[in-house]
């Protein structure tokens, strides 16, 4: 069973970045983000593959960057530009070489000035 453990969230206002990190108890394959705001289903915001391959929803393209680091099973995200509709509990989430998935407790995102 692989643990993840996701930290960087808090109260920023509009305009502002944050940086999110999570770390995995052990290797993984593919890394993600989701994020689920209130009365709303979780949706994915940004994954990334082992080899560094990755994809954006469409709503945060040219504002967020995934990013990872092998060697301390890391996977961060770069949140610039930040808008209200960016306030969610942001989840971190992996996929194991055995195709089991993993989930972070979340982090709350608020963008408000």
């Amino acid at each position: 069973q692989v643990q993840l453990v996701e930290s960087g969230g808090g109260l920023v206002q509009p305009g502002g970045s944050l940086r999110l990190s999570c770390v995995a108890s052990g290797s993984v394959l593919n890394m993600l983000w989701y994020r689920q705001a209130p009365g709303k289903e979780r949706e994915l915001v940004a994954a990334i593959t082992s080899v560094g391959g990755t994809n954006y929803a469409d709503s945060v393209k040219g504002r967020f960057a995934i990013s990872r680091d092998n060697a301390k099973n890391m996977v961060y995200l770069q949140m610039n530009s930040l808008n209200p509709e960016d306030t969610a509990v942001y989840f971190c989430g992996v996929v194991t070489t055995s195709g089991m998935q993993y989930w972070g407790q979340g982090t709350q995102v608020t963008v408000s000035s």
